[in-house]
C-alpha cells in the first residue's frame, strides 16, 4: 500500500464531514448546535480518559518504576507547556486561522472571526493530538498498515460533521493541520524504520489523553486551556522516559 494513503483518505473524510456539517448547521437552531457540541465535548472527554489511562500500563511501570509514570507525564507537560508557551504555539495556531479565515471568507467580522478560529483550532486539536494520529502515521510510513489512520478517518468524519454544524469552515481548514501533522510522521515513520518501543508509547499516549481532556473542556466552555501550547509535551514524554529507564 502507498504511504501516506491513510492520510489522504483521512483530509477527505475531514472535507466531506465538514461540508455535510455547514450544510445541516444553517438549518439547525444555535441551542442545538450547542447541545452537539456539550455531546461531542462528553465523547472526547471519554476518548482522553482512555487514553491517560495508560499511565498504568505494565511495561512502562518495569521500564521507569511504578513512581515514575505519572511524574514522567508531569514533566512532560511542564516542560512541553513551558517550551510552548515560550514558542507562543497558541497564539500562532490563533493567528493562523484568523489568516486563513480571511483569506478563504474574506469575511473581517468579529463573531464570525471568532467562530471560524475556534472551530479551526478546536478540530485541529482534536484531529491531530490523539494516539490513533502518532500510531496510525508511523504504521503508514514504515508500510506496516493504514488500517488504524482508516479508522481515525471514519471518526474524524463523524466529528467533523458535529463540529461544522457549530463552527463552520473552520473545521474544513483543519484539514490542512491534519496534512502538516500526519505527513509529517508519515515522513518520520518512512525514515524511522521502526515504532516507538510500548513503555515510550505509553507515556505518549497517556501525555496525549491529557491534551484531549483540555480539548474536551473546551467544547464544554468550561475552559479556555491553551492546548496548543502543550503540544511539545507529546515530543518530551518518549524522551524522559528514555532518560528514566536508562538509571533505573
Amino acid at each position: 500500500m502507498i504511504a501516506g494513503i491513510g492520510t489522504l483518505v483521512n483530509v477527505a473524510t475531514v472535507l466531506l464531514g465538514a461540508t455535510i456539517g455547514v450544510l445541516l448547521g444553517n438549518r439547525l437552531p444555535v441551542r442545538t448546535r450547542d447541545v452537539v457540541t456539550d455531546a461531542l465535548g462528553l465523547v472526547t472527554l471519554l476518548i482522553a480518559a482512555t487514553s491517560a489511562m495508560a499511565v498504568l500500563d505494565s511495561g512502562l511501570a518495569d521500564a521507569v518504576g511504578s513512581s515514575a509514570p505519572m511524574l514522567i507525564v508531569l514533566g512532560s507537560l511542564l516542560i512541553g507547556g513551558i517550551a510552548g508557551s515560550l514558542l507562543r504555539l497558541e497564539q500562532r495556531v490563533e493567528s493562523f486561522g484568523g489568516w486563513l479565515q480571511t483569506r478563504l471568507s474574506g469575511d473581517h467580522g468579529t463573531v464570525e472571526r471568532h467562530r471560524f478560529i475556534e472551530g479551526f483550532v478546536t478540530a485541529s486539536l482534536l484531529f491531530c493530538t490523539g494516539p490513533l494520529t502518532i500510531l496510525g502515521s508511523l504504521n503508514d510510513g514504515l508500510g506496516n498498515s493504514a488500517d488504524q489512520l482508516f479508522l481515525k478517518s471514519v471518526l474524524d468524519g463523524f466529528a467533523a460533521i458535529a463540529f461544522a454544524a457549530s463552527f463552520g469552515w473552520g473545521v474544513a481548514a483543519s484539514a490542512l493541520t491534519v496534512v502538516v501533522i500526519q505527513g509529517s510522521l508519515t515522513v518520520f515513520g518512512f525514515l524511522l524504520g521502526d515504532v516507538l518501543p510500548d513503555p515510550h508509547l505509553s507515556a505518549l499516549t497517556a501525555t496525549g489523553g491529557l491534551l484531549l481532556v483540555g480539548v474536551a473542556l473546551r467544547l464544554l466552555r468550561i475552559r479556555e486551556i491553551p492546548v496548543a501550547d502543550l503540544l511539545p509535551a507529546l515530543l518530551v514524554a518518549p524522551v524522559l522516559v528514555e532518560i528514566v529507564s536508562s538509571y533505573t
